[in-house]
């Protein structure tokens, strides 16, 4: 599904936190080292710092708001979270749109991936080792331990840590730089995972990686890649700034993935499709995705392969608007699996594109009513009916489905849409306060109320009530995060 980006507010600066934040094999028999986090760090406090700075994340990074990648990433992070140790709370996996080789986790269970990783990674298996790299981080509680440590030895404030620790994640140049002014090198050390952390993430992101059906080996492969990358470059890979390599960690890793018993992987056709798209709609032009994916199907002789390249040439034709192209593609690759959902979500473009956004809704609805819940099917369903006018069903879905995902960008943004077609002012204004405040913009939040409340009928005292209670609520909130 292809939309118009979503309104971004501005959070503020990234200095937002002050120092009142204060199987063949037998299972390996792991220490729970993250213990000792929880004197300074409690549960509670861990995730409500990870909020705010998901708020403030998502406010100033180029999120990849695209319902076929969020449902891959999120089903293989939690095939992950699922067979980890210590997992203390959900984790919400989410998209940058960034070219660079990049991963990072956060407070509460948040885990960024660039674009670039699955750009780069060869298979499923060296995608999901650095995925679990980062979840073994979490549930370690490093970031807690760090703030730990830098407490008991002075070091650094722990608002400025987090601060830096932000900065880095966000910008890893400019948060190093900004420190290296006024830190030393051993305060600039606290900003990056130390070797012993990375060990560690090792260590259980491999027995994480094993139980959950991949193969270990790919972890030492992908390693090997980024330090053969370190070779060709004065400036090193974004994820080594906060993940230190030396020569030791590939060997290390690699010994340590010869401890388990060699598994054999078959090749993932959602990864391929995956990568695939973030290819021909992140990582390249229309036109350049257009020869490279023309250019590989000559040289690929396998079907799984054949397949994802069809698909990543049909959507490179499909941006470039050659629809006729296109569909002949997407035709074949239906008629070879007519329930996937990049397909689906391909053939929803091209209709639309098409001027048929009605036959895109008969063919969705269709599918919806087996998977009444899945996110691809009902948000591309609710842009199809928008398209079509139907704006009742789309006002249905979108409300039914926010129900049970209440923060979800994008559906707020359809309904919206929604909204503006129905001439629906009061309503628009409110949905449009709802997203502002999940970016962290109170203020402007209130104001959408505020316009909200001066649509609205004299009759309609319940809903009135709701809105100044509202403005009330955004209002506090406001006050409640300059406290920070």
């Amino acid at each position: 599904m292809r939309l118009p980006p979503l309104l971004h507010a501005v959070v503020g600066s990234v200095m937002l936190f002050t120092s009142q934040i204060s199987h063949g094999q037998s299972t390996l028999k792991l220490p729970d080292l993250g213990t000792s986090a929880l004197q300074v760090l409690p549960i509670e406090k861990e995730q409500a710092i990870g909020d705010v700075m998901m708020m403030q994340i998502a406010s100033q990074l180029p999120l990849v708001q695209d319902p076929v990648l969020d449902e891959y990433l999120t089903s293989l992070g939690n095939r992950l979270v699922a067979n980890a140790n210590d997992v203390r709370f959900g984790f919400e996996f989410f998209w940058i749109n960034n070219p660079a080789i990049n991963a990072f986790a956060f407070y509460g269970g948040h885990v960024g991936v660039h674009t670039g990783l699955i750009a780069q990674s060869d298979n499923e298996s060296q995608l999901a080792s650095v995925l679990g790299h980062e979840v073994a981080h979490v549930t370690q509680r490093h970031l807690a331990r760090r703030m730990q440590h830098a407490k008991d030895n002075s070091a650094l404030t722990l608002a400025g840590m987090i601060a830096g620790i932000l900065t880095t994640i966000v910008a890893p140049d400019a948060g190093i730089a900004i420190l290296s002014a006024n830190s030393t090198q051993a305060q600039l050390g606290q900003l990056s995972h130390s070797r012993k952390a990375e060990q560690e993430a090792d260590r259980f992101g491999m027995q994480t990686l094993y139980e959950a059906g991949f193969d270990p080996s790919q972890s030492s492969e992908f390693l090997s890649k980024l330090s053969a990358q370190i070779r060709y470059k004065t400036k090193p890979p974004a994820f080594l700034l906060t993940h230190p390599l030396p020569d030791s960690r590939v060997s290390d890793v690699r010994l340590r993935a010869q401890q388990f018993e060699p598994r054999y992987v078959p090749a993932s056709l959602k990864f391929e499709l995956a990568k695939s798209r973030v290819l021909a709609r992140y990582q390249f032009e229309s036109i350049q995705a257009q020869s490279y994916f023309e250019n590989q199907l000559r040289l690929n002789t396998s079907e799984l392969h054949q397949l994802a390249l069809e698909y990543g040439l049909a959507l490179s034709l499909l941006d470039q608007n050659k629809l006729e192209q296109s569909q002949v593609l997407l035709d074949k690759l239906l008629k070879h699996d007519e329930n996937n959902l990049f397909y689906l979500d391909a053939y929803t473009d091209l209709l639309i594109a098409q001027q048929r956004p009605e036959q895109a809704t008969k063919l969705l609805q269709l599918k919806h009513e087996f998977r009444p819940n899945n996110q691809v099917l009902t948000l591309n369903l609710a842009n199809a009916a928008i398209e079509a006018k139907q704006l009742n069903m789309a006002e249905k879905l979108l409300k039914l489905f926010l129900l049970e995902k209440p923060k979800h960008a994008l559906a707020k943004d359809l309904l919206l849409k929604v909204y503006k077609e129905q001439d629906d002012k009061a309503a628009y204004h409110e949905m449009h306060a709802s997203l502002l405040a999940q970016y962290g913009a109170y203020l402007k939040a209130a104001d959408e109320i505020q316009r909200a409340l001066n649509h609205t009928d004299d009759k309609e005292s319940v809903k009135e009530a709701r809105l100044k209670a509202l403005l009330s609520q955004y209002r506090q909130m406001q006050k409640e995060l300059a406290k920070l």
